[in-house]
């Protein structure tokens, strides 16, 4: 072995592999004032040869139906930052109530401004997928928004096919303090609102919303599947991207199919 002089620079060769990403690539729109989803996302989505890079989009943290109007402009350009030029297997927006006061056609078409044909999810199209997976049609929704947000989530929700058993809501307005509403009170709140409901499953609306970490403990809670906007998502997220790994510590979901 030859010694390095100390004032030379080697040059090593070297060998490239696929990357962190090597199974699958998810990119992630995250809402500026948004503190779960990020977190939740690694844990459901800490597979080998699956990596998420995300990339945020201002918003203002006070939910009103202007204020999730506003970020439709801003889609494009936060998706055309996640790895420019890299290839991404799919892209996922985060926000809820945003994407069904817009549209899921519209986020989907502002995301393909910046990637052509690329696969794409929000929390909706994950939910909705999430609940045709269960064979639910009549479903218990919590949400932590104004009543002039969640009739909007009621009816997009009944427009393609569901029927709302009963409705809940937390009726906090700033993002930042929906971010720490305790998962006891989301359990607890889940509890109340499905009993007597006849509902066949539970979605709990809003990225900012903590539910990952206890949806098992959560459906056995309360007697039927759950899911939740970042819940949901990534699963949609993983299965759009050809990972079918099973993950029963996640709840029911995590073991079927898209």
């Amino acid at each position: 072995m030859n010694v390095i002089a100390r004032d030379a620079i080697a040059h090593f060769p070297f060998t490239a592999d696929d990357g962190i990403g090597a199974r699958a690539r998810i990119g992630l729109v995250v809402l500026a004032s948004d503190q779960t989803i990020e977190h939740e996302y690694r844990l459901m989505l800490n597979l080998p040869g699956v990596a998420v890079f995300e990339s945020r989009i201002y918003n203002d943290s006070d939910i009103r139906p202007d204020t999730l109007r506003a970020m439709e402009g801003g889609i494009a350009e936060a998706t055309r930052l996640i790895l420019p030029g890299e290839r991404l297997d799919v892209v996922g927006f985060g926000c809820t109530s945003a994407t069904m006061l817009l549209g899921e056609e519209t986020i989907g078409a502002r995301i393909r401004q910046a990637r052509p044909g690329i696969a794409f999810t929000t929390p909706v199209t994950g939910t909705f997928a999430g609940l045709r997976a269960f064979g639910a049609r009549r479903i218990a929704v919590l949400t932590p928004y104004s009543d002039e947000v969640n009739a909007g989530i009621r009816s997009y929700i009944e427009q393609h096919g569901f029927t709302v058993a009963a409705m809940g809501s937390f009726n906090e307005r700033d993002d930042r303090i929906v971010a720490r509403i305790s998962p006891e009170s989301i359990a607890s709140a889940a509890e109340r609102l499905v009993a007597g409901s006849g509902a066949e499953a539970l979605f709990v609306s809003c990225t900012s919303l903590r539910l990952a970490e206890r949806v098992a403990e959560l459906e056995a809670r309360i007697g039927v599947p759950a899911t939740s906007s970042n819940h949901a998502m990534a699963w949609h997220s993983l299965r759009l991207a050809g990972v079918a790994d099973a993950r029963p510590e996640f709840g029911r979901l995590f073991t079927l199919a898209a």
